[in-house]
């Protein structure tokens, strides 16, 4: 028994080392952690069981039959993370450049199988020189294997992807499909096709880092939804989203000790909106006021910056924010704001996490651009996205709700449950000018001096239509707040949907316009 155990011992240490000394220390020298590393930072010390490490793959074409190294090129397993059980693998760049082979495929497979049985997280960490060129079509099996997987577990545990390395080809398609993507600066390249394939087929001088880097992708592209400045950042940010997020979609969201009041008031919020409505202002502002302190942690920080989107807590749980941010593009919805804030909006459904909307939109953005690139269909998502939604839903109308804008951004007419405006708030078909020039075009043209009659028809306008008031006689507004009311009346409002219970019509699925 001694001996056997002296060989388990001899065989675990062998697959620790993966590829050995010297590819570690290339790792090392591009400024990349091991694959072992980083579970060491993602996971709770100590906590980290990996199964398979004795795997290799089977292939024996071009030499492969004297080239086995246990492990085959991802470590898996499952760890915890704030004591909180999740599913890992990572992708081990030393052996085989991270390929994925049939038999690493499987290794993939079963954890995330097993993620689905036990109702938990999936995490993983990429690292990959792609599909496994020795094996031809059974890699590419493996990775569509994946794919499915990821698929399955869409919306029942949450999925989280860290780019670490190059990851290109088919092997982009499965951070594509899970909820979150994070890279890291300078070392993170994420592409359909590399720079070499671009020239050739589209004679485009690009390099790795603008064709496919986490800046690209954060800003961009809207692949990525966080840019850190390194791995192990990346990381830590991992373990702080998670913190938010239940689970599994049978779960409730985390609830923590809250030390902040929930009756607190800030008076700043009374005079934060300025008094001309054509002003900007910041919305982090208004956002960070509000919820529990230091408590905001942003999504998509970089891409569709007119909407601002992230998770927050109120009173200890766990909410989703939806806000337009007047102090780019106005606040305006156009088309990558909508996807964003509709992708957002049925994750925070998917789990269980009730969303908060900050509302100040002018409307849609204007041009052909936007109407052939689809706008109408694009739109059309944030807003199937917010009524298809069955959590609690409540919504602070800031300042402008403006025409369609108005109904999309989980107005009462789609099942906001709470919908409370500020005293400035302006709620109306349109803007006062734009208004007045239509309805009164032949008075305006007719008039002595048209800027002082347009001047005197929007006043009147401003009066009669855009305020809170309207809306509030015909129920549409639940109640017009003082704005330091804001935080208790939300958290308030909470309360009593804890217990909602809302369903959508039977159906395999909707079909959402993508």
């Amino acid at each position: 028994m001694t001996t056997a155990i002296k060989t388990l011992e001899k065989m675990r240490s062998k697959a620790i080392e993966g590829g050995g000394k010297e590819r570690l220390q290339k790792q090392h020298d591009k400024g990349k952690l091991s694959a072992r590393e980083r579970l060491d930072i993602l996971l709770d010390p100590n906590s980290f069981t990996e199964l398979d490490m004795f795997v290799k793959h089977r292939s024996s074409d071009f030499g492969m039959n004297e080239q086995k190294i246990l492990t085959d090129g991802v470590i898996t397993g499952y760890g915890e993370i704030e004591g909180r059980k999740v599913m890992v693998f990572s992708q081990d760049f030393t052996v085989f450049g991270g390929s994925l082979s049939e038999a690493f495929a499987e290794k993939i497979c079963k954890i995330m199988d097993m993620a689905l049985k036990s109702g938990v997280p999936i995490i993983g960490l990429n690292d990959s020189g792609g599909a496994r060129i020795q094996e031809g079509v059974v890699s590419l099996g493996g990775y569509a294997d994946i794919f499915l997987r990821n698929t399955l577990a869409s919306g029942v545990v949450p999925q989280i992807s860290a780019i670490l390395g190059p990851c290109a080809g088919g092997a982009v398609y499965s951070p594509a499909i899970t909820d979150f993507v994070f890279m890291a600066k300078e070392t993170s390249h994420m592409f359909v096709t590399g720079p070499s394939v671009v020239k050739t087929v589209t004679h485009e001088e690009v390099s790795m880092e603008e064709l496919g880097g986490a800046d690209t992708h954060a800003s961009k592209s809207g692949v990525a939804h966080f840019a850190c400045e390194n791995e192990v950042e990346a990381l830590q940010k991992i373990r702080t989203l998670l913190s938010y997020l239940p689970s599994n979609n049978l779960d409730n969201p985390p609830v923590i000790d809250n030390v902040d009041d929930a009756n607190r008031q800030n008076e700043e919020l009374d005079t934060l909106i300025p008094e001309n409505s054509n002003k900007p202002y910041d919305m982090h502002k208004v956002i960070n006021i509000i919820v529990d302190g230091d408590s905001f942690f942003e999504v998509h920080a970089d891409y569709a910056r007119n909407i601002i989107v992230g998770f927050a807590r109120l009173g200890g749980h766990s909410v989703g924010i939806v806000a337009n941010q007047p102090a780019h593009l106005a606040g305006v919805l156009d088309i990558d704001s909508s996807v964003k804030g509709a992708r957002f909006v049925r994750f925070c459904d998917a789990f269980n996490i009730p969303i908060i909307t900050f509302e100040d939109v002018p409307g849609f953005l204007p041009g052909t651009e936007q109407e052939w690139q689809g706008i109408i269909r694009n739109g059309a998502k944030l807003l199937y996205a917010f009524a298809e939604a069955t959590v609690p839903k409540l919504t602070v109308i800031t300042r402008k709700a403006y025409g369609g804008a108005y109904d999309v951004m989980s107005s009462k007419h789609i099942r906001g449950d709470f919908n409370f405006a500020w005293p400035s708030a302006e709620i109306a078909v349109m803007g006062p000018k734009g208004a007045v020039e239509i309805i009164f075009k032949s008075a305006i043209s007719k008039s002595e001096n048209p800027e002082k009659e347009t001047d005197k028809l929007m006043a009147d306008y401003r009066e009669k239509f855009a305020n809170p008031y309207v809306a509030a006689e015909r129920g549409y507004i639940d109640d017009v707040i003082k704005p330091h009311e804001t935080r208790w009346r939300l958290i308030n409002g909470l309360e009593l949907l804890s217990s909602k219970v809302d369903k959508n019509p039977k159906k395999k699925h909707g079909n959402i316009p993508l």
